[in-house]
């Protein structure tokens, strides 16, 4: 048996995200239904991120044992012609049978975009928060700093997340605004936030408790210096509320050899 690691990017928009459900409409059921139907076989289909629904990714990871004697390109490419449109295979290649994708990851980031506007982009409504207020981004920078390092990050956490620690090491919280965005080959203007976080692991709704939090603390509701009461509580009721899905980015798996 080989085994196989595929690196893809898909909108999240229409799926009930990454982990298999009943209903049969995640991503993880999609690809595997893929495989089955290049392979003939029922493969157990391993991803790095167990991205939420609604949540896009740029480079999910996951990897799948088979007997096939296809090459990894022509799977690439079987799998590419079989697949929806809003799920793509960027790469597979063979990987050693111990290849573990989430538990070898050494740290993974993810981003988030804000729009700040009253009347949103038609062409960002999907992958962006529109919120129609004005809100400090100088503040929520120095909030966020506050948030890189290990910390027990319990206030963060959404429910039903399974994790036996609470404890994550964020290595970086980055805020940045933009003006406009480009979008194919037309620039569109507006007022963006993207909010960049890069960790060893996440806790479930993790990124997007802590953009709800920042946003709350933009708007003059939490004073950037309350961050560290907020993490020093693990109570999710001091925290802010947990923001839309549909901003969220899973950006990058990180390994020891391509660090």
């Amino acid at each position: 048996m080989k085994h196989i690691k595929l690196i893809m990017e898909y909108d999240g928009t229409n799926y009930q995200g990454w982990q298999t459900q009943r209903s049969g409409l995640t991503l993880h059921d999609f690809v595997c239904k893929a495989i089955a139907g290049i392979t003939g076989e029922n493969i157990k289909l391993t991803g790095a991120s167990r991205t939420d629904a609604g949540v896009h990714a740029l480079g999910q990871v996951a990897v799948f044992g088979t007997n096939t004697k296809l090459s990894s390109d022509t799977i690439k490419r079987a799998l590419n012609a079989r697949l929806p449109r809003d799920i793509r295979i960027l790469e597979a290649e063979e990987s050693g049978a111990d290849f573990h994708p989430r538990y070898q990851a050494v740290k993974k980031s993810y981003f988030y975009l804000i729009e700040k506007t009253q009347k949103q982009s038609v062409f960002f409504h999907r992958y962006a928060w529109g919120i129609p207020v004005t809100l400090d981004l100088s503040g929520m920078s120095s909030a966020a700093a506050l948030l890189e390092g290990k910390h027990n990050f319990a206030a963060f956490r959404g429910a039903g997340c399974g994790a036996k620690t609470t404890v994550r090491t964020i290595h970086s919280v980055t805020l940045a605004g933009y003006d406009s965005i480009d979008f194919m080959t037309a620039r569109i203007r507006g007022d963006f936030i993207k909010i960049r976080i890069e960790a060893n692991a996440f806790l479930r709704h993790m990124v997007r408790n802590i953009v709800g939090t920042l946003t709350e603390v933009g708007k003059g509701k939490i004073r950037p210096e309350q961050v560290e009461d907020i993490l020093a509580s693990c109570d999710r009721n001091m925290a802010g509320p947990t923001a839309p899905a549909k901003g969220l980015f899973l950006e990058k798996i990180f390994y020891e050899d391509a660090c």
